[in-house]
Protein backbone atom coordinates (compact mmCIF):
# COMPACT_ATOMS: atom_id res chain seq x y z
CA UNK A 1 0.00 0.00 0.00
CA UNK A 2 1.14 3.51 -1.06
CA UNK A 3 1.75 5.93 1.45
CA UNK A 4 0.57 9.78 1.07
CA UNK A 5 3.85 11.10 0.36
CA UNK A 6 4.38 8.17 -2.64
CA UNK A 7 0.57 9.19 -3.73
CA UNK A 8 1.51 13.03 -3.66
CA UNK A 9 4.75 12.20 -6.11
CA UNK A 10 2.16 10.23 -8.39
CA UNK A 11 -0.32 12.23 -8.50
CA UNK A 12 1.39 15.33 -9.19
CA UNK A 13 3.76 13.15 -11.71
CA UNK A 14 0.42 11.72 -13.33
CA UNK A 15 -0.76 15.62 -13.64
CA UNK A 16 2.45 17.27 -15.54
CA UNK A 17 2.27 13.63 -17.91
CA UNK A 18 -1.54 15.03 -18.83
CA UNK A 19 -1.19 17.15 -21.50
CA UNK A 20 -4.57 18.87 -20.89
CA UNK A 21 -3.58 20.36 -17.26
CA UNK A 22 -1.75 23.09 -16.23
CA UNK A 23 -0.62 20.78 -13.63
CA UNK A 24 1.99 24.17 -12.18
CA UNK A 25 -1.82 25.77 -11.13
CA UNK A 26 -2.40 22.76 -9.14
CA UNK A 27 -1.97 22.09 -5.56
CA UNK A 28 -2.22 18.61 -4.29
CA UNK A 29 -2.68 17.00 -0.43
CA UNK A 30 -2.90 13.87 0.46
CA UNK A 31 -4.42 12.43 3.85
CA UNK A 32 -5.09 8.67 4.10
CA UNK A 33 -5.74 7.93 0.48
CA UNK A 34 -7.87 10.94 -0.13
CA UNK A 35 -6.36 13.33 -2.40
CA UNK A 36 -7.03 17.11 -2.55
CA UNK A 37 -6.76 19.12 -5.80
CA UNK A 38 -6.64 23.24 -5.10
CA UNK A 39 -6.16 25.81 -6.85
CA UNK A 40 -7.33 28.33 -10.36
CA UNK A 41 -7.74 26.63 -13.88
CA UNK A 42 -8.68 28.25 -17.41
CA UNK A 43 -11.90 25.47 -18.29
CA UNK A 44 -14.09 23.39 -16.82
CA UNK A 45 -12.49 21.10 -19.23
CA UNK A 46 -9.36 21.41 -17.65
CA UNK A 47 -10.62 20.71 -13.99
CA UNK A 48 -12.04 17.51 -15.50
CA UNK A 49 -9.10 16.23 -16.99
CA UNK A 50 -6.92 16.99 -13.71
CA UNK A 51 -9.96 15.09 -11.52
CA UNK A 52 -9.61 12.67 -14.32
CA UNK A 53 -5.66 11.87 -13.71
CA UNK A 54 -5.84 11.99 -10.07
CA UNK A 55 -8.29 8.88 -10.09
CA UNK A 56 -6.08 6.63 -12.47
CA UNK A 57 -3.08 6.57 -9.95
CA UNK A 58 -3.05 3.72 -8.52
CA UNK A 59 -3.95 4.04 -4.46
CA UNK A 60 -6.03 6.94 -4.80
CA UNK A 61 -9.12 6.12 -2.21
CA UNK A 62 -10.86 9.22 -3.21
CA UNK A 63 -10.23 13.02 -4.67
CA UNK A 64 -11.90 16.18 -3.35
CA UNK A 65 -12.05 19.02 -6.37
CA UNK A 66 -11.53 22.63 -4.75
CA UNK A 67 -10.65 23.58 -8.19
CA UNK A 68 -11.97 26.89 -9.27
CA UNK A 69 -12.51 28.25 -13.08
CA UNK A 70 -11.21 31.60 -14.20
CA UNK A 71 -11.76 31.36 -17.60
CA UNK A 72 -9.18 33.85 -19.63
CA UNK A 73 -11.86 34.48 -22.14
CA UNK A 74 -15.22 36.49 -21.67
CA UNK A 75 -17.70 34.98 -23.12
CA UNK A 76 -21.72 36.18 -22.43
CA UNK A 77 -24.17 33.87 -20.92
CA UNK A 78 -25.75 34.02 -24.14
CA UNK A 79 -23.63 33.15 -26.62
CA UNK A 80 -22.43 30.39 -24.38
CA UNK A 81 -26.08 28.90 -24.12
CA UNK A 82 -26.22 29.23 -27.47
CA UNK A 83 -23.00 27.29 -28.31
CA UNK A 84 -24.37 24.63 -25.90
CA UNK A 85 -27.88 24.41 -27.87
CA UNK A 86 -25.98 23.91 -30.86
CA UNK A 87 -23.38 21.51 -29.55
CA UNK A 88 -26.29 18.90 -28.40
CA UNK A 89 -28.43 19.62 -31.11
CA UNK A 90 -25.33 18.36 -33.63
CA UNK A 91 -24.82 15.32 -31.35
CA UNK A 92 -26.50 12.12 -33.44
CA UNK A 93 -26.72 10.33 -30.06
CA UNK A 94 -29.32 12.44 -28.59
CA UNK A 95 -32.94 13.53 -28.79
CA UNK A 96 -33.54 16.36 -31.20
CA UNK A 97 -34.90 19.20 -28.82
CA UNK A 98 -35.46 17.06 -25.71
CA UNK A 99 -32.84 18.51 -23.61
CA UNK A 100 -33.43 22.52 -22.40
CA UNK A 101 -30.24 24.63 -21.33
CA UNK A 102 -30.05 27.28 -19.02
CA UNK A 103 -26.67 29.71 -18.48
CA UNK A 104 -25.68 31.49 -14.97
CA UNK A 105 -22.77 33.30 -15.16
CA UNK A 106 -21.02 30.29 -16.82
CA UNK A 107 -22.98 27.62 -15.29
CA UNK A 108 -24.49 25.49 -17.38
CA UNK A 109 -27.94 23.48 -16.26
CA UNK A 110 -28.97 20.73 -18.24
CA UNK A 111 -32.61 19.59 -17.95
CA UNK A 112 -35.55 17.21 -19.64
CA UNK A 113 -35.68 13.89 -20.84
CA UNK A 114 -34.03 11.27 -22.85
CA UNK A 115 -34.19 7.90 -23.12
CA UNK A 116 -30.86 5.59 -22.22
CA UNK A 117 -28.59 6.38 -19.23
CA UNK A 118 -25.75 6.64 -21.54
CA UNK A 119 -27.56 10.05 -23.46
CA UNK A 120 -27.28 11.84 -20.15
CA UNK A 121 -23.84 11.87 -19.35
CA UNK A 122 -23.17 12.35 -23.51
CA UNK A 123 -25.08 15.55 -23.09
CA UNK A 124 -22.70 16.33 -20.22
CA UNK A 125 -19.66 15.61 -21.84
CA UNK A 126 -20.81 17.57 -24.69
CA UNK A 127 -21.39 20.98 -23.23
CA UNK A 128 -18.41 20.63 -21.06
CA UNK A 129 -15.63 21.31 -22.96
CA UNK A 130 -16.83 24.57 -24.73
CA UNK A 131 -15.31 27.40 -23.84
CA UNK A 132 -16.57 30.10 -21.28
CA UNK A 133 -18.11 27.43 -18.70
CA UNK A 134 -17.36 27.52 -15.27
CA UNK A 135 -19.21 24.77 -14.13
CA UNK A 136 -22.64 22.43 -14.93
CA UNK A 137 -25.68 21.07 -12.75
CA UNK A 138 -26.81 17.66 -15.11
CA UNK A 139 -30.74 17.60 -14.01
CA UNK A 140 -31.67 15.52 -16.87
CA UNK A 141 -33.72 12.28 -16.03
CA UNK A 142 -34.58 8.71 -18.15
CA UNK A 143 -37.33 7.90 -19.05
CA UNK A 144 -39.67 5.70 -16.99
CA UNK A 145 -40.39 2.52 -19.15
CA UNK A 146 -40.89 -1.22 -18.62
CA UNK A 147 -37.65 -2.57 -17.23
CA UNK A 148 -36.77 -6.27 -18.12
CA UNK A 149 -36.97 -8.57 -15.03
CA UNK A 150 -33.28 -9.88 -15.36
CA UNK A 151 -31.94 -6.85 -15.64
CA UNK A 152 -29.43 -7.37 -12.58
CA UNK A 153 -28.45 -10.12 -14.32
CA UNK A 154 -27.68 -8.66 -17.63
CA UNK A 155 -25.63 -5.68 -15.47
CA UNK A 156 -23.75 -8.66 -13.67
CA UNK A 157 -23.07 -10.26 -17.33
CA UNK A 158 -21.44 -6.85 -18.48
CA UNK A 159 -19.17 -6.33 -15.31
CA UNK A 160 -17.66 -10.10 -16.06
CA UNK A 161 -17.47 -8.92 -19.66
CA UNK A 162 -15.39 -5.77 -18.36
CA UNK A 163 -13.45 -7.27 -16.32
CA UNK A 164 -14.83 -5.37 -13.01
CA UNK A 165 -15.91 -8.25 -10.92
CA UNK A 166 -13.15 -10.41 -10.82
CA UNK A 167 -13.13 -10.87 -7.11
CA UNK A 168 -16.77 -11.03 -7.11
CA UNK A 169 -17.29 -8.19 -4.34
CA UNK A 170 -19.55 -5.98 -5.67
CA UNK A 171 -23.81 -6.33 -5.05
CA UNK A 172 -26.16 -5.44 -7.90
CA UNK A 173 -29.62 -4.42 -6.34
CA UNK A 174 -32.57 -3.21 -8.83
CA UNK A 175 -36.04 -2.03 -7.63
CA UNK A 176 -38.65 -0.21 -10.33
CA UNK A 177 -35.83 0.68 -12.37
CA UNK A 178 -33.41 2.03 -9.79
CA UNK A 179 -30.24 0.35 -9.70
CA UNK A 180 -28.12 0.31 -6.35
CA UNK A 181 -24.18 -0.98 -5.98
CA UNK A 182 -22.30 -1.88 -3.14
CA UNK A 183 -19.52 -3.99 -2.31
CA UNK A 184 -15.51 -2.90 -3.14
CA UNK A 185 -13.47 -2.11 -6.04
CA UNK A 186 -9.92 -1.47 -6.27
CA UNK A 187 -9.77 1.82 -7.87
CA UNK A 188 -11.40 5.16 -8.63
CA UNK A 189 -11.07 4.04 -12.47
CA UNK A 190 -13.15 0.70 -11.75
CA UNK A 191 -15.98 2.51 -10.11
CA UNK A 192 -16.70 4.76 -12.75
CA UNK A 193 -16.06 1.68 -15.49
CA UNK A 194 -19.44 -0.27 -12.91
CA UNK A 195 -21.48 2.74 -12.59
CA UNK A 196 -21.29 3.43 -16.65
CA UNK A 197 -22.08 -0.19 -17.31
CA UNK A 198 -25.35 -0.13 -14.57
CA UNK A 199 -26.46 3.18 -16.59
CA UNK A 200 -25.77 1.19 -20.03
CA UNK A 201 -28.50 -1.24 -18.99
CA UNK A 202 -31.94 -1.25 -20.49
CA UNK A 203 -34.67 0.42 -18.43
CA UNK A 204 -32.48 1.83 -15.83
CA UNK A 205 -33.51 5.76 -14.45
CA UNK A 206 -31.17 5.69 -11.66
CA UNK A 207 -27.59 4.46 -10.49
CA UNK A 208 -27.24 4.56 -6.31
CA UNK A 209 -23.29 4.28 -6.06
CA UNK A 210 -22.46 2.43 -2.55
CA UNK A 211 -19.11 1.36 -3.33
CA UNK A 212 -16.15 0.89 -1.74
CA UNK A 213 -12.42 2.13 -2.98
CA UNK A 214 -10.30 -0.15 -0.56
CA UNK A 215 -12.16 1.23 2.29
CA UNK A 216 -12.86 4.39 1.49
CA UNK A 217 -16.48 6.02 2.49
CA UNK A 218 -19.08 4.99 -0.08
CA UNK A 219 -19.79 7.70 -2.92
CA UNK A 220 -23.49 8.19 -3.04
CA UNK A 221 -23.29 9.43 -6.56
Amino acid sequence: MKTDAQLHQDVSAELEWEPAVHAAAIGVEVNDGIVTLSGHLRSHAEKLAAERAAERVAGVRGVVVQLEVRPGEAIGDEALAQAAHAALQWQANLPAGAIKVRVEKGWITLSGEVEWGYQRALAERTVSHLRGVTGLHNYLTVQSRMTPPDVARRIEAALCRHAQREARHIDVRVEHGVVTLSGQVDSLAERDATVGAAWSAPGVVNVIDELRVNGAPAAHR
